[in-house]
């Protein structure tokens, strides 16, 4: 029997035009997103993989086991401050069937989620489907009405889009990773609180009275610029500001995660901040090659976002095998096992900034060559490097035709005038690698230099170091 026809292209609508219009328009700014697919000879300096664990052998036949049936039994308790570190997997349900509040609940979820806790030093955790709706259902919820978010100018989109929802009377950002300017926004507010009744009739003062929360939101590493928070310097200045405890800091350490603190917990820990810092979210998708996240938080904080969370209540949440995936990660992670990959990649990082360090003669000897690119001054401490350049497309694609996997990230993304090259490294990589890659780019320099390259339009040669 032949197959039926193919369906006929839909016929124009105004929505449909308005739709292509817009997307006609983004593409002429060259700001058009496209999915693509990473050759697999590439090199990779480009993923969040950090630890390369979605490469690893030995990770994928530890999850493989976890997948096979036990006899463990373990009773459910409500409580996710359990420390076990063998949750059960008999008769395991291969999708979890619905919302955690209805039937996707498991004994398997509630003994991970104590694991976890346990491992990064807190009192309680929650499991989310991915960072985003973690950051998007806490900011949603738990700033109460009349609350206050201060945030960092860098936070994540994930955290727009929980305060365009949440009831919180406003959301204030203050200068990127500047301690001295998140002092200064948080004395405007409490100047304003102090002169200003409100139109909720709760008077005014409150913020000084300790009656309304303020809440500062910041990443513990940045994905665009690599850099590090100073949270310390951030924690001190909330807690003498807001003495009566109504200061809430909240750190988002996606890309902290399994690579900096003790064993991989994290940059809270690794400052020994655990206790003053309200909530922490940590992220499975990147060093530890899974997927979701968990809320960090009060035993309290958990019980009300688990009534008042909407992406967790109106979802259906992960599957056994993600779980397992995670649970693996983090033994792995617990057994010292990622400490060995996290000291290479430290190696790596130092290597490549000062490999990048030997181009600089080379830029500051042309005219025509210092607006091309301009390095990082110092290494950064995470496996990110931002290198900004007017050309990012060009300098990535002739990174890419070498096989080296590299992108170009532009607006949106990024601040206009902030056009890079984003280079992440891997505990896959090698020095050769990181070598190659920067002989690479400077064969870019020279290219440029000769050519005249004002843009984008200078043609280049695809060859391969």
């Amino acid at each position: 029997m032949a197959p039926p026809p193919p369906p006929p292209p839909p016929l124009p609508t105004p929505l449909l035009t308005t739709l292509r219009a817009t997307l006609t328009r983004r593409q002429a700014r060259s700001a058009l997103r496209k999915l693509t697919i990473t050759p697999a000879t590439s090199i990779d300096f480009s993923s969040n993989d950090f630890l390369s664990l979605s490469h690893s052998p030995t990770l994928r036949s530890l999850f493989l086991q976890e997948l096979q049936p036990t006899t463990t039994t373990t009773t459910s308790s409500s409580s996710s401050s359990s420390s076990s570190s063998s949750p059960p997997s008999t008769s395991f349900q291969l999708g979890s069937r619905g919302s955690r509040l209805l039937d996707g609940n498991s004994a398997y979820a509630e003994a991970l989620e104590g694991l976890i806790a346990s491992f990064h030093n807190a009192p309680a955790g929650l499991l989310f489907n991915s960072g985003f709706d973690a950051n998007a259902g806490f900011f949603g919820c738990v700033p109460q009405r009349g609350d206050v978010v201060v945030y960092d100018e860098h936070i994540h989109a994930s955290v727009h889009e929980g305060m365009r929802v949440s009831r919180a009377g406003a959301w204030v950002a203050f200068g990127h990773n500047c301690v001295g300017d998140l002092e200064r926004v948080l004395g405007e507010l409490i100047e304003r609180d102090d002169d200003d009744d409100g139109d909720d009739g709760r008077g005014a003062g409150l913020i000084r009275a300790g009656r309304r929360n303020v809440f500062v939101a910041v990443e513990s590493v940045y994905s665009m610029d690599g850099d590090v928070a100073p949270v310390g310097g951030i924690v001190e200045v909330v807690e003498r500001m807001l003495p009566l405890g109504n200061g809430h800091v909240v750190v988002d350490e996606a890309h902290s995660t399994g690579i900096m603190g003790p064993g991989g917990r994290g940059l809270v820990c690794g400052l020994g901040l655990e206790g003053r810092v309200f909530a922490r979210l940590h992220t499975f998708g990147k060093a530890l090659s899974s997927s979701g996240a968990i809320l960090l938080c009060s035993p309290v904080t958990r019980e009300y976002l688990i009534n008042y969370a909407r992406p967790l209540i109106y979802t259906t949440f992960m599957s056994f095998p993600a779980l397992a995936a995670i649970r693996v990660a983090y033994a792995f992670m617990i057994q010292g096992n990622t400490e060995p990959l996290a000291a290479h990649l430290k190696a790596l990082i130092t290597r490549l900034h000062l490999r990048l360090q030997t181009l600089r003669p080379r830029i500051s000897s042309h005219d025509s060559i210092v607006s091309l690119i301009r390095l990082p001054e110092q290494a950064p401490r995470s496996p990110i490097f931002s290198l900004i350049t007017p050309h990012p497309r060009s300098l990535a694609k002739y990174c890419q035709d070498g096989g080296f996997m590299v992108r170009p990230v532009v607006p949106p993304t990024v601040p206009a005038g902030t056009e890079r090259v984003r280079v992440c490294l891997h505990a896959g990589n090698t020095e050769r690698d990181v070598d190659r890659l920067v002989a690479r780019i400077g064969e870019w320099l020279d290219i440029s230099e000769t050519s005249g390259l004002t843009g984008e339009k200078v043609k280049i040669r695809d060859s391969r170091l």
